[in-house]
């Protein structure tokens, strides 16, 4: 049976209070299995072959599905936030759907099952597409458009590792939602109707054609998995992006995310139509992001269009040439309004798709929940959820949150922070774990008050495992990496907060990361795994992740905290007096923590320990209304191998400074340059 949906919290079937601890499965789903579509293969003639691949074995083959599921059973994490994306599905045109790979994707559910692991399935995407420089939308949604993906090198498009080469610059990729073909597709899929009327495919409109085949795509994968009663739900959409509604004076250098090439909206316009522009450089440094210079982009007469289609913002009015074949902008604020009036993106399109793709998927599955969330660089607050059709039941959200600096920089340095909801630097470390602490609980804020009370689960939270020029798997130095978990794992216990880390990749290397644009933040990796009989071998700073958790609770917990170092594990909750007598406590207790056994101290009532399966189970008495477990460590911990202390003075002092610049970029605004 399905967990439900009750006030804010997930419950069971007996009505116990469910806490949910998993993995993003996978980060190197985002790339086709075969031929291999690993982004530093730099193989262009195999890249562009889009329609002839296949997602099988993504996120391992299923031969290896046995290995993997035990392995995550045994740390505890056993609620998947399991990627899909629109392109393995989709990917050999349109309603053409893979049908080898649904069954692929069935037969995973089904062995995940055997292992009792919850799931819910993640429609994944960054900046639209692989070949826009993420993944998510197949290849032919921007040829459907009249883009032409071989020539975005040239015009700037888009910065894809495919055609750049190898080294990729650190965190580049996340400039690509404001160059043309993403900010393009996005821009017609949830606002096509509104500022590209003119730009039709098939006979509709993009945004109707667009949003048609995705929606029909996610029926039919919640079709074929509704009978799943391990399948919890499914997250609408990855990150989701404006693209370039909402943003005025086009002709300026607008955006916050600046690494690399960055032409203003009209620049990349002018750019996929062929036309040379000196554009903006910027670099991700120690100081946050820096300008260093301009740089000139001439295509040389390559546009980013295929022969003899117009540019879509040239077909709808934006810009034109005049008399003398000059382009002349004649809509700088095109993207600021429709029909008339000032928009929201959140009120005007965001809701809206939520709430068509939500019926859409309850047209197929009816007691699937949706899983929603924002963009996750919109510093726009979260409005009050009004719903059109879908019972609120039926909504859980689902938001991001990463270490900003640390996710940034790729530099550990306890000391300094960010935060985010004050404008501010912050200053030591438990003052940091503080206001990791105070960010999160925003989000159940948010939950309770602008939707009315739902239940919280933080889709993504990690770090990445090349930390500080890679210490880790270079020096066998996992002390910084531990320490970040350690950091944000005490901000989601303190919050008591369901959460899916990301990510854990099978097909992970200290070479290439998570096979996908550089990105390395797998907690587990093949390259780590010295003894294969182990299985925690692979683990990477794996005493910070797998943790004690109180995963059913037999009434309303009401803390939850595990101080790593001492190995000290406090849980309270209050009694509910609804649920049936059979009703217990369950508590994950890794062995890994306990190598020497603990010791436990209950308020009342009476315990067990299950070694093979690692869980307490906690039979409390009704005589008392408040209960309370704490578990202790016994023997000594050596949770740090090295404990080295920070004695490099310039490398806080750099990260002070960058943490300056960033917070500047953060909450100081858009940048308004010429």
């Amino acid at each position: 049976m399905r967990l439900k949906k009750d006030g804010i919290y997930f419950k069971d079937a007996q009505g116990r209070v469910r806490i949910l601890h998993g993995v993003n499965l996978s980060g190197a789903t985002k790339v086709p299995y075969m031929p291999d579509g690993a982004t530093h293969i730099l193989d262009e003639e195999r890249f562009f072959e889009h329609r002839n691949i296949s997602f099988i074995g993504r996120p391992f083959p299923l031969e290896d599905a046995d290995e993997h599921f035990r392995r995550l059973k045994s740390w505890g994490l056993d609620f998947l936030r399991f990627l899909v994306t629109w392109e393995a599905i989709e990917h050999a045109g349109p309603g053409i759907y893979d049908e080898a790979y649904l069954q692929y994707l069935e037969a995973v559910i089904d062995k995940a099952a055997e292992y009792d692991i919850t799931i819910f399935i993640d429609f994944h995407q960054d900046v639209w597409s692989r070949f826009s420089g993420g993944d998510g939308a197949p290849g032919w949604t921007l040829e459907k458009v009249g883009f032409d993906m071989r020539h975005f090198k040239a015009t700037g498009a888009a910065i894809v590792n495919q055609t750049y080469g190898n080294p990729f610059p650190r965190m580049i990729w996340a400039s690509n939602y404001k160059k043309l073909a993403s900010a393009t597709m996005f821009t017609l899929f949830f606002g096509g109707n509104d500022y590209a009327p003119a730009t039709k495919i098939d006979g509709q409109s993009a945004q109707d054609y667009l949003q048609g085949h995705y929606l029909n795509m996610m029926r039919t994968v919640a079709g074929r998995l509704k009978d799943k009663t391990n399948v919890l739900g499914y997250d609408l959409i990855n990150e989701p992006s404006k693209g370039f509604i909402g943003v005025g004076k086009i002709d300026k250098m607008k955006w916050t995310f600046k690494s690399g090439d960055m032409p203003s909206p009209y620049q990349a316009m002018l750019l996929g139509a062929g036309y040379k522009q000196t554009v903006q450089r910027w670099h991700l440094g120690w100081f946050g992001f820096q300008r260093i210079g301009s740089t000139t982009i001439d295509p040389q007469g390559v546009r980013a269009w295929q022969e003899g289609v117009t540019p879509v913002w040239q077909e709808n009015g934006v810009w034109n040439t005049n008399s003398a074949g000059q382009p002349v902008l004649l809509r700088p604020d095109h993207f600021t309004k429709a029909n008339g009036k000032e928009i929201s993106f959140t009120d005007d399109y965001m809701r809206p798709f939520i709430n068509k793709a939500a019926r859409a998927l309850h047209d197929a599955d009816p007691d699937a929940m949706s899983f929603v969330e924002f963009d996750a660089m919109d510093r726009e607050d979260v409005p009050v959820w009004k719903p059109d059709v879908v019972e609120e039941e039926k909504i859980v959200y689902a938001p991001h949150w990463y270490p900003f600096i640390l996710l940034m920089s790729k530099r550990y340095v306890s000391w300094v922070g960010l935060d985010a909801l004050k404008s501010r630097p912050v200053f030591g470390r438990e003052n940091k774990r503080f206001t990791y602490y105070t960010n999160l609980e925003y989000h159940l804020q948010v939950a309770r008050n602008s939707f009315h009370g739902v239940p919280t689960v933080i889709g993504e939270i990690g770090i990445p495992y090349d930390l500080n020029n890679e210490t880790g798997w270079r020096t066998g130095d996992w002390d910084p990496h531990i320490k970040a978990i350690d950091d944000y794992m005490y901000a989601l216990e303190k919050n008591m907060l369901n959460y899916t880390l990301w990510n854990y990749t099978p097909a992970n290397s200290n070479q290439w990361g998570d096979q996908w644009n550089g990105e390395d933040l797998s907690i587990f990796s093949y390259d780590q795994q010295t003894t294969p009989n182990d299985i925690n071998s692979g683990g990477r700073a794996l005493i910070a992740v797998v943790r004690p958790y109180a995963r059913a609770i037999a009434g309303v917990p009401t803390e939850m905290h595990f101080d790593l170092e001492p190995g000290t594990f406090t849980f309270a909750f209050t009694h509910d007096a609804s649920l049936p007598d059979d009703a217990v406590t369950e508590i994950f207790v890794p062995q890994l923590q306990y190598p020497h056994g603990f010791d436990v101290q209950v308020s009342d009532g009476e315990y067990d320990y299950n070694p093979d399966t690692q869980i307490m189970t906690y039979r409390h008495t009704d005589t008392r209304p408040q209960h309370s477990v704490v578990i202790t460590a016994k023997g000594e911990r050596d949770v740090y191998a090295n404990n080295n202390p920070e004695r490099n003075i310039w490398l806080p002092l750099a990260m002070l400074g960058g943490a300056a610049a960033m917070f500047l970029w953060f909450f100081g605004g858009d940048s308004d340059d010429e």
